[in-house]
């Protein structure tokens, strides 16, 4: 044999056992294939399956706890702007109940005592009727939106208040539909305008102040220049050279001419326009400064002066202000003296830091204030007093009001009248 053919022979003996090896390979492969589909019968594919609707079902849980967190949210971020709100927000059903009311809605309305709304599940909803039982005119507009179907828009309504006060609302009603137009219910928004209406009424009483004055104080001059002649003229007549009979008559005379003369000179202090010398005034030394000046008289009489309470400062005139005092002081007084009661005056300060406002009262023990003169104890010439130019208190309002603040009258705890006065502090 040649090399050729033993080299042939020895290839043909290699490929021949690659061959083998590649075969069993294959077998041992196919077998175990085998083997694993016969082992697979009806309880693996059943547990396959509960597997796979297993892991379906958690995700759908997972998303269902999203959205549910989702909502929450949601939920919790509609509360806290409805709770954030500062007008009024009121939601009516159709059946005329109360789905919300916000906390600022109760505020303005002072309706704190009725049950949380909205009402919580299983919870009854109150009627609207009974929720605004103190709101009748606020229900009148929402009822009328209900029954019309139609928006109401910036509505001005004046309800009362549990605290007395009279409050001035404006309002806004739309009504809630769904997809078919179909009437839901109303939404109401409101919002407290008492401030706005009264620095209306400031602005007005200050126009009409000035009015009064310029169209009065020419004919007051004109009074005095004669009073003063006449006055002069009575001063001029000798009484020791007048017959005994005649003396009362020119007495009177004098006497009367100086009263109007007085008359004239404070209707002219009222009349002319108020030039403010503006500077930090503490209201303490005002409220002594008007204490001490009638202390001695009260003491005289058997009574006492009292200044108590907390005093800040406010940007005014000082001398004005004193004045103003003053004749409350003195009004409380001769209320007290025609009573013939032995005098209680009592001036008290607070501080509201909320509106940044002092509060200053003054308080006697006299007869107190009607009610039905009290809209008009302010106005100029009006008394009740037997001897009085009904100027004193109007002098009071106009200087109060002039330093952008207010007075009111009312009667006091007990026995006689309060006097409240409210001026912006400083600062």
């Amino acid at each position: 044999m040649t090399e050729s053919g033993a080299l042939f022979l020895g290839l043909n003996a290699v490929v021949a056992a690659l061959v083998g090896v590649l075969a069993f390979a294959v077998t041992k492969i196919i077998a175990s294939a085998r083997a694993v589909g016969k082992g697979r019968g009806p309880g693996t594919e059943t547990a396959f399956m509960a597997s796979a609707m297993e892991q379906a079902l958690e995700r759908v849980r997972e998303q269902e706890r999203a959205m549910k967190a989702r909502a929450e949210a949601s939920e919790r971020l509609s509360e806290e702007i409805i709770a954030s709100i500062t007008s009024g927000l009121l939601v009516v059903t159709g059946d005329r109940l109360v789905r919300t009311l916000n906390p600022a809605g109760r505020r303005i309305l002072g309706v704190p005592e009725l049950p949380d709304v909205p009402a919580g599940p299983g919870e009854p909803i109150p009627p609207m009727r009974e929720v605004l039982r103190t709101a009748a005119s606020l229900a009148a507009v929402v009822e009328e939106c209900l029954a019309t179907g139609r928006p109401i828009l910036r509505r001005a309504v004046q309800m009362g208040h549990p605290a007395g006060a009279a409050v001035h609302l404006g309002v806004t009603v739309s009504p809630i539909t769904d997809g078919e137009g179909g009437a839901q219910g109303a939404i109401c928004l409101f919002t407290d305008l008492s401030a706005v209406v009264e620095l209306e009424e400031q602005l007005r009483l200050k126009d009409s102040l000035a009015r009064l004055g310029e169209l009065t104080a020419g004919i007051a001059h004109e009074f005095r220049n004669g009073l003063a002649t006449i006055h002069g003229y009575g001063r001029l007549l000798d009484l020791e050279k007048l017959p005994e009979e005649f003396r009362p008559y020119v007495q009177g005379i004098r006497q009367e001419t100086e009263a109007l003369r007085q008359v004239v000179i404070n209707f002219l202090n009222f009349a002319k326009p108020t030039e403010l010398a503006l500077t930090p005034v503490a209201l303490r030394g005002i409220a002594e400064r008007a204490a001490e000046e009638i202390r001695a008289d009260v003491a005289s009489r058997g009574g006492d002066v009292r200044v108590t309470g907390e005093f800040g400062i406010v940007q005014g005139d000082e001398v004005l202000l004193r004045q103003a005092f003053s004749n409350l002081c003195r009004n409380a007084v001769e209320a007290c003296v025609d009573e013939q009661v032995p005098p209680r005056i009592a001036i008290t300060g607070s501080i509201d830091a909320a509106q940044r406002t002092q509060i200053m009262t003054v308080t006697d023990n006299g007869p107190g204030v009607d009610a039905s003169v009290t809209a008009r104890m302010f106005r100029p010439f009006f008394t009740t007093k037997k001897t009085g130019t009904g100027l004193g208190l109007a002098l009071v309002q106009k200087i109060i009001v002039t330093h952008n603040g207010k007075v009111t009258a009312a009667n006091a705890d007990g026995a006689g009248a309060r006097i409240l006065v409210t001026l912006p502090l400083n600062g």
